[in-house]
């Protein structure tokens, strides 16, 4: 089964949307097997967004997280990855599909909700950054055996 770290950004949770973006993510048969929440700090920020450093919105992204707390997730799945890329919709919720998460409640660019891992290798990084193994737990749901 494939993990993939979600992150509930600070728009999310000062919006008062983090039930409602679990429970989406968790109604297309994905399971939660880590989550906490927290205040991201600048270092742990620079590590994630690692890729974008140099870019005109490195430090805005930088600035961003960090503002206020948020939900971070371990979402596991047959194609936890995809499934979770595609409930979110396209970064820019301008242009994303009604019936996603950031379509149906994305104000912009800057403020789009949530983030998930954009590859099952970037997955396995992301949330070595946010948990430890003995933060992710491994149990059986007896939901899964109607899913999988």
């Amino acid at each position: 089964m494939e993990r993939s770290l979600v992150l509930i950004k600070p728009d999310g949770v000062q919006r008062g949307l983090v039930g409602r973006i679990i429970s989406r993510l968790e109604q297309k048969g994905l399971k939660i097997v880590a989550m906490k929440m927290l205040h991201i700090d600048k270092d742990l920020a620079g590590r994630h967004y690692a890729i974008h450093r140099g870019k005109p919105f490195f430090d805005d992204l930088v600035d961003f997280i960090t503002s206020s707390p948020v939900i971070a997730i371990v979402f596991q799945g047959k194609n936890a990855v995809e499934i979770i890329r595609q409930s979110m919709g396209d970064t820019d919720p301008a242009r994303a599909r009604s019936g996603t998460i950031r379509g149906d409640f994305g104000v912009d660019i800057g403020h789009n909700l949530v983030h998930g891992s954009d590859s099952v290798e970037n997955s396995s990084r992301e949330i070595d950054l946010f948990f430890s193994a003995q933060e992710i737990l491994s149990y059986d749901r007896d939901l899964d055996t109607w899913i999988y």
